[in-house]
């Protein structure tokens, strides 16, 4: 049984779409599971920190005004969220933090990348799914 389900969220279409689905899934189980939106951000490895800094503060405030939105959609539906923003790579982070909070399934969007791109920067969905503990379902 899924008690919880992680969404990873980076405002793109398909991490929308995940945040769909783990609302249609929400709402077809009794009863239904709480839903966790986590949003990571990336630093820029290449910046002084000052830039840094405010690049993080930037990408933080938009991520949380875009969890608003759909905590009020979840909430619409009578589930349980929560959502949260944190900083570093964001594979490494959806698995931490989906562990660390006992979640059943993590539910991500898929970006197509060229097959080159894929090779130089690895897939996020790709390291989520080898490492995670638990479901992983990814939406493309």
């Amino acid at each position: 049984m899924v008690r919880k389900i992680l969404v990873a969220f980076d405002d793109s279409p398909e991490s929308r779409e995940a945040f769909d689905y783990a609302l249609e899934m929400g709402t077809a189980c009794k009863p239904g599971p709480s839903i966790l939106i986590l949003s990571v951000v990336q630093p820029p490895e290449s910046l002084y920190f000052v830039e840094i800094s405010n690049a993080v503060a930037e990408a933080t405030s938009h991520y949380a005004q875009a969890q608003k939105e759909l905590e009020e959609k979840a909430r619409a539906k009578n589930l349980e969220v929560a959502s949260e923003i944190q900083v570093g790579h964001p594979a490494s982070e959806i698995v931490k933090t989906a562990k660390d909070k006992n979640c059943d399934m993590i539910v991500m969007g898929h970006q197509g990348r060229s097959m080159i791109g894929g090779l130089l920067l690895g897939s996020v969905s790709k390291k989520v799914a080898s490492e995670a503990h638990c479901s992983v379902t990814i939406i493309k």
